[in-house]
């Protein structure tokens, strides 16, 4: 009998060829059942739909049906995986499909949908240009291959937008370096938003500029000063306090930690296309730690030289600037001044 025949082994007489031909009609009547059986649950709705896949791997499984038909099972239950959000294995699917009958045109559609909800959309575009091959008039291949354009467009421009801005940043890290300036965390940014300074095209750097006023804990944001500008012109009011005779600025000296360079990397990508990114440098770039070295827990004012430039006034050895450069404004006149410059008053932490 055909059923005790060793695997692999011809049949040898008469009856055990027509026991593997009924076996094989068997085989195959069960395969089709089961392809039937799978779309009717398909037609049943989502609850039917792992009844549908089971019904189809059951079918593939009877390895009892030619290529084409093969290919039929493959390309439903790539639908019904479709139907389910499971992508990849969709995509696994429509391309044995694809393989066993290439001019499976439900099965390259299906290829081109999953590949395009798994955002591979270069595949996405060349199953649909070889879907209209296949069917020139097919209005779904031409729409979905609209879509799928418009999508690598904007990847296309998303990208270009990530590598703008590393190169930016890294261009930024490296004029740090150049002028030996010391960067440390962003503190000022619920005062300020997400503010950095810029390269111009002769490569000289401009800063947005803070003004804290400790006495009435108020601030000014001077939106863009050049390194090579005195210090910075000065919103004041119109009252005898702050005239502008009378004001001076003060920086609070070694304040805070020295970045890496990894770290002012990450800073300076944030709120860019790029701000996901992680890892740029695989190696962090050790830079001397400041803390607030004043006496006891008192801050240490340094009064700026408004004969320098903005450059020689952040290149000091112990300004380490906060993001972007941050300068307190201070009446000569006003009661206040004594108390600040002998560091009573200290800024609140952000």
């Amino acid at each position: 009998m055909a059923l005790l025949m060793e695997a692999g082994s011809e049949p040898q007489t008469n009856d055990e060829i027509i026991d593997l031909e009924a076996i094989s009609a068997l085989k195959e009547s069960a395969a089709i059942e089961l392809k039937d059986k799978g779309n009717e649950y398909v037609k049943m709705g989502k609850k039917h739909y792992s009844d549908a896949i089971d019904c189809y791997t059951r079918a593939i499984n009877q390895k009892a049906l030619g290529d084409s038909e093969h290919s039929i099972l493959y390309s439903n239950r790539a639908h019904v995986n479709l139907l389910l959000g499971n992508y990849r294995r969709a995509l696994q699917d429509a391309e044995e499909a694809i393989k066993l009958s290439p001019r499976n045109v439900k099965a390259l559609y299906r290829a081109a949908k999953a590949s395009s909800f798994l955002n591979l959309l270069d595949k996405a575009k060349a199953y649909c240009e070889n879907g209209l091959q296949q069917s020139p008039a097919n209005e779904e291949f031409r729409k979905l291959l609209k879509q799928t354009d418009v999508k690598i467009l904007e990847q296309e421009s998303h990208e270009a937008g990530i590598s703008k801005a590393v190169v930016t940043a890294e261009n930024l890290v490296s004029s740090f370096e150049d002028r030996r300036l010391k960067m440390g965390r962003a503190i000022y940014q619920e005062l300020t938003g997400i503010k950095k300074p810029m390269l111009d095209k002769s490569n000289m750097l401009h800063w947005p500029v803070v003004l804290l006023y400790p006495e009435v804990m108020s601030s000014d944001i001077i939106e863009d000063v050049c390194e090579t500008d005195s210090t910075p012109p000065l919103p004041w009011d119109t009252g005898k306090e702050y005239t502008r005779d009378s004001l001076e600025l003060y920086y609070e000296a070694d304040s805070g930690v020295c970045l890496s360079k990894k770290e002012i990397l990450r800073y300076l990508l944030e709120g860019t296309p790029a701000s996901h990114l992680e890892d740029l440098y695989t190696e962090e770039t050790s830079t001397v730690n400041h803390t607030s070295a004043a006496n006891g827990n008192r801050p240490k004012w340094v009064r700026v030289d408004e004969r320098k430039t903005l450059h020689e006034i952040l290149k000091g050895p112990d300004f380490i600037i906060p993001g972007i450069p941050v300068f307190f404004a201070v009446s000569k006149r006003s009661s206040f001044y004594e108390d600040f410059k002998s560091g009573k008053w200290s800024l609140p932490e952000f």
